[in-house]
């Protein structure tokens, strides 16, 4: 039982110290990128929800002549 955990012991801080070198491996965006990148992603979103609510609208008509 004991070699058990302390091979769990082992493969736990292999993960961790490979997650560690990852982590010096990111490079982080700046505060300009970030500001940017966000601000991509809010238009796209308004856009899309946009789009879906035109789709909603229109087949909600569609149906309302066949259910009429």
């Amino acid at each position: 039982m004991a070699a058990q955990t302390d091979s769990k012991k082992g493969k736990m801080s292999t993960y961790f110290r490979g997650v560690k070198a990852e982590m010096r491996k990111v490079v982080w965006p700046s505060k300009k990128e970030l500001i940017n990148y966000t601000g991509v992603v809010i238009l796209i979103s308004a856009i899309v929800s946009i789009v879906v609510y035109l789709l909603d609208l229109g087949i909600h008509g569609i149906l309302k002549l066949f259910i009429k």
